[in-house]
């Protein structure tokens, strides 16, 4: 499934996105991609706080707008906040001719 262009993800941004049964983004970092569910492991809430803002003000980890955890980029890892060591669920994506598809499973 389609997700974006790279032109649309510049590096150490990230990207909300609507799809049918659920919420992701996407943050490009040293030149991959990495998509994660929008849902905090603590609450199960959206993350950012306003349209894409899902990075912190250093671009250099996730963070969640309500209680402030932060996730590490590559592996969404919690470090710091009410849940640490939970992790972001990491959807599997492929870069191809430029644009990023999501490799979704029959599960959803």
């Amino acid at each position: 499934m389609l997700l974006c262009s790279l032109e649309q993800l510049p590096e150490r941004e990230a990207k909300g996105f609507e799809l049918e049964q659920m919420a992701v983004f996407a943050v490009r970092c040293e030149g991959r991609v990495y998509v994660y569910r929008n849902s905090c492991p603590h609450r199960g809430i959206r993350l950012e706080w306003q349209p894409d803002q899902f990075l912190d003000y250093e671009r250099q980890f996730i963070q969640c707008a309500t209680h402030g955890a932060l996730f590490k980029l590559e592996t969404g890892v919690c470090i710091a906040g009410p849940c640490p060591g939970e992790t972001l669920e990491q959807i599997p994506c492929r870069i191809e001719d430029d644009k990023v598809y999501l490799q979704l499973t029959s599960q959803g």
